[in-house]
């Protein structure tokens, strides 16, 4: 009898099986494989947000990240501001900008290589296709915040480094924009929607970078060509767009960029006048007038705060611009409030800075969209045909 219950004793020592129909464990490259798939330009919000984050340190440091700023020529509270801020910390942002923007770089370098198809969809997606000038904007950004002691300004490898961020730029500019010329009256009333503000934002940034190259003539045709979309598209979107139709609910964050672009404006136009004269006052005084209006409309956003996406990187670098330009015109008034203005706004900028990188360290599963829970199909699959958020019709371009 003893005998008997051996091989049953083994039996149960044995680990259990795996049904038969039970999928294998997912491989470290299908899980490569998968995040190349959904991967998609949008998360280049995540680089251009920490390094609009660079360039407000810098700002505030007075004009250089390692301490090298100019602090007499700010208004006594902001000098007093600059030299409380440990240069050390600046530099440290701008090398976590840098990290961030050469792993995005990379592994959007990798869906280019392995999933040219999905990129290529991507390209002709009306939502998409905008993100494509994000990482050009995120480089041009972080050029702007290198410390001197790094990239001297004026000096030969920074504009090197601007023609080879800028030129993707054009590029994109003669594309995108060449298409809504040339294809019916339609064509930018049916692809319009706040995203293209990011192209807008991209082209302010090149011309940013340009004045302070010395390049006066070249900032003010990029910023000639961006000011004009823009109006185009402020008009078309302020016609058309009353309020939660523009979008799927998760991307309402981009709204925020309503603002952003006025606010890089004033900032652009101050670097090729080489002052915050009337016209930065007046693109400065429009941003704080959309941010107050966007603010007081919480509800918009409230179905997009239900899950963290990467959406919410949407709004950091929106209120990081209207923060840099809030130092610039206090520098040019001199005045107490002005000074209030920049405090507020930029301890608004970091808090909700940091607040997002949180979530992203504690909800890193989330970054990637889960089945339906992607807001641009056609971004992730060259095979999947999203509905058109304005007409409810199927976007034929998507295929």
């Amino acid at each position: 009898m003893e005998t008997s219950h051996k091989p049953l004793e083994l039996f149960h020592a044995l680990p259990p099986q795996a049904p038969a129909d039970a999928p294998p464990p997912p491989s470290a490259f299908e899980g490569f494989s998968s995040i190349l798939t959904h991967f998609d330009a949008g998360y280049f919000r995540i680089s251009l947000s920490l390094c609009g984050q660079a360039l407000l340190w810098r700002t505030l440091c007075g004009g250089g990240g390692d301490g090298d700023g100019d602090e007499h020529m700010q208004p006594r509270a902001l000098g007093a501001l600059a030299r409380h801020l440990p240069p050390a910390a600046s530099v440290l942002l701008w090398s976590l900008a840098l990290l961030s923007l050469v792993a995005l770089t990379a592994l959007y370098a990798a869906r280019c290589l392995l999933r040219f198809a999905a990129v290529r969809a991507e390209f002709r997606h009306r939502i998409a296709v905008n993100y494509l000038f994000a990482p050009w904007a995120s480089w041009l950004l972080l050029l702007q915040s290198a410390p001197s002691s790094l990239l001297s300004p004026g000096a030969a490898p920074r504009r090197v480094l601007w023609c080879a961020f800028a030129a993707p730029v054009l590029a994109l500019d003669v594309t995108v924009y060449g298409q809504w010329f040339t294809e019916g009256r339609t064509a930018l009333s049916m692809a319009a929607n706040p995203t293209g503000h990011i192209t807008v934002v991209a082209n302010l940034v090149t011309a940013r970078a340009a004045a302070e190259l010395g390049w006066r003539e070249g900032a003010v045709a990029v910023f000639a060509v961006a000011v004009a979309h823009y109006a185009v598209l402020f008009v078309t979107l302020y016609q058309r767009l009353l309020g939660a139709n523009a979008l799927p609910a998760m991307l309402r964050p981009v709204f925020f960029l309503f603002f952003a672009a006025p606010s890089m404006a004033s900032l652009a136009w101050g670097a090729i006048s080489s002052s915050f004269d009337t016209a930065c006052k007046m693109l400065f005084f429009l941003s704080l007038f959309l941010f107050a209006s966007l603010v007081s409309r919480p509800t918009l956003f409230r179905r997009a705060m239900r899950r963290f996406s990467v959406a919410w990187w949407a709004f950091p670098f929106p209120l990081t611009a209207l923060a840099v330009a809030s130092v610039e015109y206090a520098r040019e008034v001199e005045d107490h409030a002005a000074v209030v203005l920049v405090l507020v706004l930029s301890a608004l900028s970091v808090v909700v800075t940091v607040a997002v990188v949180v979530c992203t360290a504690i909800r890193t599963s989330d970054l990637l969209p889960h089945g339906d829970d992607d807001p641009l199909p056609c971004a992730s699959s060259s095979v999947m045909v999203p509905l058109d958020a304005f007409t409810g019709s199927i976007v034929s371009s998507c295929v």
